[in-house]
């Protein structure tokens, strides 16, 4: 079996079952990530895994085959292993991802990889000075308002904030806004369904 340069150094970790919790994957992740962190760091290519982590979550989010090489135990050690060999080659991964990718198949821990790519952008994130805001709509933001939300909200927390928007057509108006474990909601389908709630309290 193919075996995982010297440069992955410092991801060694236990074998967990893949059917363990979603608390237990993240912080299978998070080892991870502050492995693969520590050694961009030291390389100076903290933009290069920038930019890999985008072009991951991209073909997880597009390729369905992709998401169930990852979290199907149908797939061999082997086989997840050259399948992630190939991507990395395709997509010009640095070799820190593509060392972690190969040690993950190795030990069967590619279902961790979400975890993984979101635990990595809070890293860069914070190296950087800046905290991401996740944004839900009714409608897309334009590039003007996204700008304008940014800007009031790095003015709320002290910080650079970078936006994160979806749309959630179940929105009547407003935002729903979360930026860290604070939470911020401006729709008016809250408001509603708060005065429905102090009108049964009220009845």
């Amino acid at each position: 079996m193919r075996r995982i340069p010297a440069a992955s150094r410092g991801l060694n970790i236990e074998r967990v079952d893949v059917s363990e919790s979603a608390s237990i994957s993240s912080g299978i992740a998070v080892r991870y990530a502050t492995a693969i962190f520590e050694i961009v760091k030291e390389t100076n290519d903290l933009p290069k895994l920038e930019a890999n982590l985008n072009e991951l979550s991209a073909a997880l989010d597009n390729s369905a085959d992709l998401r169930d090489l990852i979290s199907s135990p149908v797939y061999s050690r082997e086989a997840q292993g050259q399948a992630v060999a190939a991507i990395a080659n395709q997509m010009g991964l640095i070799p820190a991802v593509t060392n972690a990718l190969g040690l993950m198949s190795e030990k069967r821990r590619l279902f961790v990889l979400p975890h993984l790519i979101a635990k990595l952008r809070d890293m860069l994130a914070d190296e950087k000075g800046e905290v991401t805001a996740d944004v839900a709509s009714a409608t897309a933001l334009s590039d003007a308002q996204a700008s304008k939300l940014a800007e009031t909200l790095s003015a709320s927390v002290g910080k650079d904030v970078k936006i994160k928007a979806t749309v959630d057509e179940s929105l009547i108006g407003g935002l729903v806004v979360k930026v860290g474990s604070k939470m911020i909601d401006t729709s008016i389908r809250s408001k509603l369904n708060s005065l429905q709630n102090a009108m049964k309290e009220v009845g």
